[in-house]
């Protein structure tokens, strides 16, 4: 006979708040931790380095640009959601 799973409680507001607050929270986290690697990207697209460092320093720029317009993209529905 298969085991019964528990139900999971259906949250309550203030449990929809606090975890609301706790993705506004890391959204803004990873904004700061992506800044540094932008930054830190940027002076390395700066410094004199040969063709494969080269497009290694173009990849993680592509990349952390991508990923901090996705990071925009969380923020801006978070924003939106916390408006209704």
């Amino acid at each position: 006979m298969p085991k019964k799973r528990a139900v999971p409680s259906r949250p309550t507001q203030a449990g929809k708040k606090d975890e609301f607050t706790e993705l506004r929270m890391l959204a803004h986290d990873l904004s700061n931790s992506l800044e540094a690697i932008l930054q830190a990207s940027y002076l390395l697209g700066q410094a004199k380095l040969d063709e494969s460092s080269r497009r290694w320093a173009e990849l993680i720029d592509l990349s952390s640009q991508q990923a901090a317009r996705i990071n925009r993209e969380i923020r801006k529905h978070l924003r939106a959601l916390s408006e209704d």
